[in-house]
C-alpha cells in the first residue's frame, strides 16, 4: 500500500502548474498539455479508480444475517420453537486476501505504467506539433525578409532602366519573383490556423489562442545522452507487461487459493415460548428460555474445474505479455535506429545548409557589386538569391525534424 501511494504522489505531481514565462518554452508548454489535456486527466482517473479495487479485494465478505418463523411451532421440553435469527460470516483460506489484494495492487501500478506512457505519447504529440510552428514561423521571416530584398532588387534595377543603365526586362523579372513571394507569404499565413488550433487542442485551450516560437532552434547536445544500452529501463510501456507478467503470477495463485475450502462461523439465536400445557402447580427449569448455539462451517470445494481453469487462464495470459513485451522491445529497437538514424541526417543536412548558405552569400555579394558596376547579370543575382533562401528554408525544415527525431527519441526512451 505505501508503494501505491508513493505512486499516487508522483502521479499528482505530474499535474503541477509552473509559472508561465514572459515568453513561453516548450517546457511551459508540455505543463500545460499534463495539467490540462482530457486524454491524460481520464487515464489518470482510471489509475485513482484501480487503487479503490485494493480494499475492495482484500476486504470479507458480507455476513449474512437470516431470519426463520415457524409457522407451525417445533415443540420442545421447554416449549415451542417460535422464530429463529441466524448470523454467518464466511472467511477464504488463509492467504487468499493477500493473494487477491496483490492482484489489484499490480493492476493499479499498471495503470500508473498506462498514465506514464500516455504522459510521454502527448508529450511527443505536443513537440511534434510545435516544431512545424517553428518551421512556419521561420519560412514566414525568411519569405518577409526575401520579399524586402526584392523589393530593393526592383528599386535598383528600375534605375538602371531609367539611366539606360540595365534593361526592362530585370525589372519585369524581379516583378514576377516578388508577385510569388507575396503568393508564399499568403499561404503560409494561411497554413498557420490548423496548425495553431491542432497545438492548442493537445493543451485543451481555445483554438486561437497565439503560440510563441523561438526565433532561431540550435542543434542540441542531447543526441549523446540516447545510449541505445538504456532503451529497455525506463520505457514505461515494458514496466507495464512486467507487471501484467507479475499479476498473472498473482492471479495464478489467486486461483489456487479460490480452490481452498472457506471456513466460517455463526450464530443461532432461537426464540422459544412459554409451555403452557404444564398440569396446575407444575414448573420446568427453563421454561421459555431462549437458545443460542455457536456454528462453524466449512465449506467443500468440490468442482475444482473451474478453479484449474481459472490457474490455466493466468498462466496463458502470462505468456501472453511476456511474447508482447518481446514485441514491443523489437518495435522499441527498430524504432530506435530509424530515429538515431534521422537525427543525425538532419544534422549532418544541418551543417551542410549552414556551409552553402555562407558560401551563397559570398557569391551573392560578389554578384552585387558586378550588377552595380556593369549592370549586367541580373538574372543571376535573381537566382542566387532564390537559391539562398531555398538553403535558409531547408536548414529550417531540418532544424524541425532534428528536434523533432529528438522529441521521439525521449518518448522512446520513456
Amino acid at each position: 500500500m505505501k508503494k501505491i501511494i508513493h505512486l499516487l504522489t508522483l502521479a499528482g505531481c505530474v499535474f503541477a502548474g509552473s509559472a508561465m514565462a514572459q515568453d513561453p518554452t516548450l517546457e511551459d508548454y508540455l505543463a500545460i498539455a499534463a495539467q490540462n489535456n482530457p486524454g491524460l486527466q481520464a487515464q489518470y482517473k482510471a489509475f485513482e479508480a484501480a487503487l479503490e479495487k485494493i480494499p475492495q479485494a482484500t476486504g470479507l465478505p458480507d455476513p449474512t444475517l437470516s431470519f426463520g418463523y415457524f409457522i407451525s411451532p417445533v415443540e420442545t421440553r421447554v416449549g415451542p420453537q417460535q422464530a429463529r435469527f441466524s448470523l454467518n460470516q464466511m472467511f477464504p483460506w488463509f492467504g487468499t486476501l493477500k493473494a487477491s489484494g496483490d492482484v489489484a495492487t499490480l493492476k493499479a501500478e499498471v495503470q500508473y505504467q498506462t498514465f506514464l506512457d500516455e504522459k510521454n505519447q502527448l508529450f511527443y504529440r505536443v513537440a511534434a506539433s510545435y516544431y512545424p510552428l517553428y518551421e512556419l514561423n521561420r519560412w514566414l521571416t525568411l519569405e518577409r525578409e526575401n520579399a524586402e530584398i526584392l523589393e530593393s532588387y526592383k528599386t535598383i534595377a528600375t534605375t538602371k532602366f531609367e539611366n539606360a543603365e540595365g534593361t526592362l526586362v530585370d525589372v519585369l523579372r524581379v516583378d514576377l519573383m516578388l508577385k510569388e513571394a507575396v503568393t508564399n507569404i499568403e499561404i503560409l499565413e494561411e497554413k498557420r490556423q490548423p496548425l495553431v488550433t491542432t497545438f492548442n487542442k493537445l493543451l485543451n485551450q481555445e483554438e486561437f489562442t497565439p503560440i510563441e516560437t523561438p526565433d532561431t532552434l540550435t542543434v542540441s547536445e542531447e543526441i549523446q545522452e540516447f545510449s541505445k544500452d538504456s532503451l529497455f529501463t525506463e520505457n514505461p510501456v515494458l514496466s507495464e507487461l512486467d507487471l501484467n507478467v507479475r499479476a498473472s503470477e498473482a492471479q495464478e495463485v489467486l486461483a489456487e487459493k479460490q480452490g481452498l475450502p472457506k471456513l466460517g462461523v455463526g450464530l443461532d439465536y432461537m426464540i422459544v415460548g412459554e409451555r403452557e400445557d404444564l398440569a396446575p402447580g407444575m414448573s420446568i427449569q427453563d421454561n421459555g428460555q431462549d437458545a443460542l448455539m455457536p456454528m462453524v462451517s466449512l465449506s467443500i470445494p468440490l468442482y475444482q474445474g473451474k478453479y484449474r481453469a481459472a490457474k490455466k487462464e493466468a498462466q496463458l495470459i502470462r505468456q501472453h505479455y511476456s511474447l508482447q513485451k518481446e514485441n514491443v522491445m523489437n518495435n522499441l529497437t527498430s524504432g530506435y535506429e530509424m530515429t538515431a538514424f534521422e537525427l543525425s541526417q538532419q544534422n549532418q543536412l544541418i551543417a551542410l545548409y549552414q556551409e552553402q548558405i555562407a558560401q551563397t552569400r559570398q557569391v551573392l555579394n560578389l554578384l552585387l557589386t558586378a550588377y552595380s558596376n556593369s549592370g549586367k547579370e541580373f538574372e543571376e543575382v535573381l537566382s542566387v538569391q532564390q537559391q539562398l533562401l531555398t538553403y535558409q528554408k531547408m536548414k529550417a525544415t531540418a532544424l524541425m525534424k532534428y528536434h523533432t527525431a529528438i522529441a521521439k527519441l525521449k518518448y522512446l526512451m520513456g
